[in-house]
């Protein structure tokens, strides 16, 4: 979902290059300070649902702007607003946004996409296929089983893209 008031930044995007995108998921309601201090300096924000209240998406606003999709937990009049999937494009770089990657109904390569932003398993991951580069930044929010707590970046500079996955909470000390 893009707010009018969003739509002339992410137009200057399309045309820009050099630029960096927060990547979020699953935050469950949930909107860690780690987050936020993480997510500083970016230029746009995606999130790719279970969003969990319209409170996190303004929360993020607060910092650049956001295209969000729906997740499968995302209830309520406030997130029927946001689609099930979304395309955000920065410069030359075209980015197809999922919750759910099992229900993606095209194929990203020969639909022109260089990049899928999914949610959904928590599992962060970053994956090449086909030439397409397959981003899932894992939960912000709530603990899930072992998993980390994190989010992602990527560095976009014309065609080229570098991704990162950046832990919010220190494990090392967990048994």
């Amino acid at each position: 979902m893009v707010l009018q008031s969003e739509r002339g930044r992410l137009k200057a995007l399309k045309k820009e290059t050099g630029k960096i995108v927060g990547v979020i998921s699953d935050t469950h309601s949930l909107l860690r300070p780690e987050a936020l201090a993480a997510l500083q300096g970016v230029d746009l924000i995606l999130h790719a649902g279970d969003v969990g209240n319209s409170d996190v998406l303004e929360g993020l606003r607060g910092i650049a702007p956001v295209v969000a999709v729906r997740g499968n937990n995302d209830k309520g009049q406030w997130a029927e607003e946001l689609p099930q999937w979304e395309v955000a494009e920065i410069g030359v770089v075209s980015i197809y946004m999922i919750h759910d990657l099992k229900e993606i109904d095209l194929s990203p390569a020969a639909a022109g996409f260089q990049v899928v932003v999914s949610g959904h398993s928590h599992q962060p991951s970053i994956e090449e296929r086909k030439g397409v580069l397959y981003l899932n930044p894992g939960s912000a929010g709530p603990r899930r089983f072992s998993l980390p707590i994190c989010l992602a970046r990527l560095r976009i500079s014309g065609e080229a893209i570098k991704a990162e996955l950046v832990n919010l909470v220190d494990d090392s000390n967990s048994p």
